[in-house]
């Protein structure tokens, strides 16, 4: 086979391309996800990576940096089952991603990024004291902030869908994930939302 006729090389895993190219767990294209909420948008990063091994771990603020996916599953392990088992919730996550699709037709990242927009709360109260007395107060959450209550609500929707219950993790968390992205007030992660925004509008 002559030099013009050799096929030319793949490109090689380090490169810009392999990165760009790169399949959340094989299967999903994390190129194109769509935004709609502008405030969470530098907190909501999506990358085909799935475990970084905690090199963001001792930097502040620098989670922020990880994929929403790692983030997601991060929060899944700080259940009581769940503690410290990485590989059990990323594969929670994986069969739920599956479970989505299957209900949708629609890209399972994308969803997620809908129901972290969705159920990320506006508004929340802090306890000032006058003297002796402890007053409420409502204030505006931080976008960072914003992220990770949206997360805490996924996650405690999950643990409180399987405690004592024949329903399966991943199919707990792919209610939770359409219920949110769909906006449904049915839904845990938006129902605590909803009681978060309420209780502030009511301290303003």
């Amino acid at each position: 086979m002559s030099e013009e006729e050799a096929p030319e090389p793949e490109a090689p895993a380090d490169s810009d391309d392999a990165v760009d190219n790169a399949l959340l767990f094989g299967v999903w294209d994390v190129s194109e996800i769509e935004y709609s909420d502008p405030s969470t948008r530098n907190y909501l990063n999506v990358t085909p990576i799935a475990h970084t091994m905690g090199r963001h771990a001792s930097k502040q603020f620098r989670k922020s940096e990880l994929s929403i996916v790692e983030r997601l599953i991060n929060r899944l392990m700080q259940s009581e089952d769940n503690t410290g088992k990485k590989q059990q919730a990323t594969r929670i996550v994986r069969d739920a991603f599956d479970i989505v699709h299957e209900r949708t037709d629609e890209n399972p990242v994308q969803t997620l990024v809908e129901a972290v927009e969705n159920a990320a709360p506006r508004e929340e109260t802090v306890r000032l004291k006058y003297g002796g007395i402890s007053v409420p107060k409502a204030v505006d959450v931080a976008p960072q902030r914003r992220v990770d209550q949206a997360l805490k609500f996924i996650g405690d929707g999950v643990e409180s869908a399987t405690y004592k219950s024949t329903t399966t993790a991943a199919e707990a968390l792919a209610d939770l994930l359409v219920g949110a992205a769909r906006y449904d007030v049915q839904a845990y992660p938006i129902s605590q939302k909803e009681e978060k925004e309420r209780v502030a509008a009511a301290a303003r």
